[in-house]
């Protein structure tokens, strides 16, 4: 409480709220397939023609995904001609963007590259993190040069998935790519749930019968003789401790705005 002529006045601070889960999703991809204008187009539903190709930057945004919310953070590289120092991200993001323009197809070859890099993280350190293989610059389909049928066949020799958009046209194939790969995370993570609690028996044996019985063989298992009965006692055993997945503190305030909340947008000229 705090006065003021001597009157007391009701404190204006809010109670703490507990933190939003977050995602950390990492676009990559060759220089000029547009992961700026994804990124953009994702954060303000807007196109931008000019940005700085060498700027890199991570932007904040609270979503609502399947009616869960969740602080989604995007970082947008800024790698010139294929992977170069990775750890920036790989063990950073819990989602991966890999780009390509469908007019280009070198960038479509670039992208393998990336592709080849997580697959080889992934089987380093046992965890594996979604990821989208993305075809951008849709609206430029007379200038196709990566059909596809292409581009699902990468994507299915990765394993991850695939989706095709337009940064400059299409907001809501766009706003869904990003939301598709919150709920890959989520899915992931309820897979690698803490597993129940086991139970193992402690068998107190029990006078003998006086005629064994015979368990009748189903679904091709062995019949099995019982010759005892037993009582049965369980003791829990405390389930495995299970790893986190690395993630990085904002120290942005939560908004209760249901808006996207754009942190930090410089370099760019937005139209």
């Amino acid at each position: 409480m705090s006065s003021m002529f001597g009157k007391p006045r009701a404190s204006s601070e809010r109670p703490p709220q507990s933190p939003l889960p977050e995602c950390n999703v990492a676009i990559l991809g060759c220089r000029g397939v547009g992961k700026s204008a994804l990124t953009v187009k994702f954060l303000t539903k807007r196109f931008i023609s000019e940005y700085d190709p060498n700027l890199e930057d991570t932007y904040s945004s609270e979503e609502l995904v399947d009616q869960q919310p969740v602080l989604l953070k995007v970082m947008d590289t800024a790698d010139q001609d294929g992977p170069r120092n990775c750890e920036r991200y790989l063990c950073w993001a819990s989602a991966f963007l890999v780009v390509y323009s469908i007019n280009n197809r070198k960038s479509f070859e670039g992208c393998q590259c990336y592709l080849e890099v997580l697959a080889l993280h992934a089987r380093g350190c046992q965890r594996r993190c979604p990821v989208l293989l993305l075809g951008n610059k849709l609206d430029m389909e007379q200038y196709r040069q990566v059909p596809s049928a292409e581009g699902m066949s990468l994507a299915s020799r990765f394993g991850c998935l695939f989706h095709e958009v337009s940064a400059c046209q299409d907001f809501a194939g766009v706003q869904y790519v990003f939301h598709e790969a919150v709920r890959e995370v989520r899915r992931r993570a309820e897979c690698n749930l803490p597993l129940q609690p086991l139970f193992i028996s402690e068998e107190r044996p029990c006078p003998p019968l006086a005629t064994p019985v015979v368990l009748p063989t189903q679904h091709s298992l062995a019949t099995c003789t019982l010759n005892t009965l037993s009582t049965v006692n369980y003791k829990e055993i405390p389930s495995v401790a299970q790893a986190k997945l690395v993630t990085v503190k904002s120290s942005r305030a939560q908004s209760k705005r249901k808006a996207p909340t754009l942190t930090l947008l410089k370099g760019f000229k937005i139209f």
